[in-house]
């Protein structure tokens, strides 16, 4: 067993629970369960935490649906990779945190040996593991993490704000790939959790005009409140017309698509301007797929770009939670405790909801 998995034990002083996911084939996808003591289970240089929020992502949509090779999982499994709360206990060796920090965990693991690990590239670890997608996570109210993958939040920072480190850490990442300069205009196509987040940093990167298409009217009206330039309807209106109307050219510099869909895709194509990168920032279907114009990538010289978790910026991402210089309160619109977290998948999925966050302790 590994040892950041799950314990049971009838015989320990304190039970533990956690909401597994049992598989997307199964009649009952989720169930409450004991996981005895964690504690017990401490290693020296492992970091007990009490989890107190837990965002819901796209990622663990994917595998509730049984979506292969989004995040392959091995069921009995407590997932949730987006998580903070409170250091409960630390092992003999931990010295970056103490018994009562408060923390958010970085997911990711990598094995620092393999060829991309060793090229600059450990986002591809070929040997890449995630707590609260391989081995037990948020959705419970205790979990075992590295103290690495340990960092300290302020005091007063809310949990459910703190849970949101590991999405912006990614949308770091994407917004170091896209290169992006001062004066610059950008263009979010899709406006849920990640790409309101998206525009916001792209906004605090410094540039000059951000545009968010959104369909959905109540996300519009919270990407304004945000302080985000211009909103546009993509379904009422066309969308080359209000870019040329909003900014005066016929594209933006960069584009970010933030939807996952085919139709996302060509919308981000044809609005990149002569000399635009285009970041792809989402996770498709596995099979998506998408006509290049090929021609259009010539003559304008475009860059197309793909972004990929959070590798070295998760420093960066509670540097920025911890300013208040990002502001994800307006994004979280429901919360759930880890009984309903099924109730909470679906309702990530809906476009009723931006950000949803489970509460493993309520």
């Amino acid at each position: 067993m590994n040892k950041y998995s799950s314990f049971m034990d009838e015989n320990v002083g304190r039970i533990m629970k956690g909401t597994f996911f049992l598989g997307s084939d199964s009649d009952r996808k989720f169930e409450v369960r004991e996981m005895g003591d964690l504690g017990l289970l401490l290693g020296e240089h492992d970091v007990l935490v009490k989890n107190m929020a837990a965002g819901i992502c796209g990622t663990d949509v994917h595998i509730y649906l049984g979506e292969k090779d989004s995040a392959e999982v091995t069921p009995p499994v407590v997932l949730g990779h987006e998580y903070s709360g409170v250091v409960e206990k630390i092992g003999a060796s931990v010295q970056n945190v103490k018994v009562g920090d408060h923390v958010t965990v970085d997911p990711n693991i990598y094995c620092g040996k393999c060829r991309p690990c060793r090229m600059g590239h450990k986002q591809n670890c070929e040997n890449l593991f995630a707590l609260g997608v391989n081995v037990d996570g948020g959705f419970a109210e205790y979990s075992i993490c590295p103290n690495t993958q340990c960092f300290k939040l302020n005091d007063d920072i809310p949990f459910d704000i703190g849970a949101m480190t590991e999405p912006i850490s990614c949308v770091l990442h994407g917004v170091d790939l896209a290169d992006m300069k001062s004066g610059e205009s950008v263009l979010i196509i899709g406006g849920g959790t990640i790409g309101l987040m998206m525009a916001q940093v792209m906004k605090i990167s410094g540039a000059d005009t951000v545009l968010v298409s959104e369909p959905v009217e109540k996300r519009r009206e919270i990407a304004l409140s945000l302080g985000i330039d211009y909103v546009i309807d993509p379904v009422n209106s066309d969308l080359s017309e209000e870019i040329r109307k909003m900014t005066g050219r016929d594209g933006v510099d960069k584009v970010v698509e933030c939807v996952g869909s085919p139709s996302a895709a060509r919308d981000a194509i044809s609005s990149a301007d002569t000399g635009g990168t285009i970041l792809f920032f989402s996770v498709p279907k596995v099979d998506a797929k998408l006509e290049l114009p090929l021609f259009d990538v010539y003559k304008k010289e475009l860059k197309i770009v793909g972004s990929m978790i959070n590798p070295d910026t998760y420093q960066r991402a509670v540097n920025l939670i911890n300013s208040g210089r990002i502001r994800v309160e307006p994004l979280i619109t429901h919360v759930y405790p880890k009984e309903r977290l099924e109730d909470a998948i679906r309702m990530q999925m809906s476009s009723d909801s931006i950000k949803v966050v489970v509460h493993p302790n309520d």
